[in-house]
């Protein structure tokens, strides 16, 4: 018999995997302070709830996809939380990119409660959660592992275990720094080659004929920022966000990060600039604005 399963934040990743677990046939309830997505949802099939600690009691497997850390306490350990009303033997499965100290704190209470907690933060975009192709990095005991994985395949194409609970968020810190960072500098370099007056094409096609390439430049970049496209796909002010938990929680392991801390504030400078909302690959317009210089664009291909 299938498990129930119960979906808290139904934002652009949240709704996207939600809507790919309602279409191939897993008993759904729902909730989001937004009705909208609610709406779009019941009428794929699933079950309305009234508040999170409601969606944790109806559901014996329940994910949260939720924009921040603070909002992650909250619905996982406050006093109508998922915790205070899932079942003994219930799974709990966190799909949101916090800070990897809540992910322990609340691995540990579960844990005393009689849940399991798994860590699945999500990789690739919107678009792809729609799609049904996300990617996981899951932070999970074998056992869970293989409870949890007929509902991953359901919403993504590329699931990594990472090993065990705590290991997919901090392996996602990993990936966005690099992901985050190469964005900034990505945008010096650019707005350097534009100074100099020199053709995007043929610069792009030295770069990555040699290691200086990277994903965010031949990849993102060229489908986004490089034809004008700025429209938010991963946001400045995610960016943002998540360089700041990766800095912390490299302070609190005693890393340093000197490179990433400058690159959070290259990101600050673009959100006091009202850019927040834009596609982060948009810091490539950016800094050819402070340079001032002609933003570049790459010629559609025919």
């Amino acid at each position: 018999m299938t498990e129930r399963v119960g979906f808290i934040g139904l934002g652009n990743m949240g709704h996207g995997l939600a809507s790919n677990l309602c279409r191939k046939g897993f008993s759904l309830t729902v909730f989001d302070l937004n009705p909208a997505p609610v709406a779009d949802l019941r009428r794929l099939g699933a079950q309305a709830a009234a508040s999170a600690g409601d969606v944790a009691a109806a559901s014996a497997i329940v994910f949260t996809c939720l924009p921040t850390t603070a909002s992650v306490e909250d619905v996982a350990l406050g006093p109508d939380g998922v915790l205070a009303r899932q079942a003994r033997g219930g799974l709990f499965v966190d799909t949101s990119t916090v800070d990897p100290l809540l992910t322990d704190r609340i691995a540990a209470d579960a844990a005393r409660r009689g849940i399991a907690f798994v860590d699945a933060p999500l990789g690739r975009l919107s678009v792809h959660a729609a799609r049904g192709e996300s990617l996981f990095m899951v932070g999970a005991t074998d056992r869970d592992f293989a409870r949890l994985k007929p509902l991953l395949e359901a919403m993504g194409t590329t699931i990594h275990h990472c090993g065990g609970v705590g290991t997919g968020i901090r392996t996602k810190l990993v990936n966005n720094y690099l992901a985050i960072v190469s964005c900034a500098f990505n945008a010096e370099a650019i707005a350097l080659s534009q100074k100099f007056g020199l053709s995007l094409e043929k610069t792009l096609a030295v770069v990555h004929g040699t290691t200086a390439t990277n994903g965010q430049l031949k990849m993102a970049w060229a489908a986004k920022v490089f034809t004008g496209d700025t429209e938010p796909g991963f946001t400045i002010d995610l960016a943002h966000k998540d360089l700041t938990l990766i800095v912390n929680a490299a302070n609190v392991a005693h890393v340093p990060m000197p490179i990433g801390a400058v690159a959070r504030e290259s990101f600050s400078n673009a959100r006091t600039q009202g850019h927040g909302a834009k596609d982060f690959s948009a810091m490539g317009d950016i800094h050819c604005d402070i340079a001032h210089v002609a933003r570049p664009r790459l010629e559609p291909q025919r």
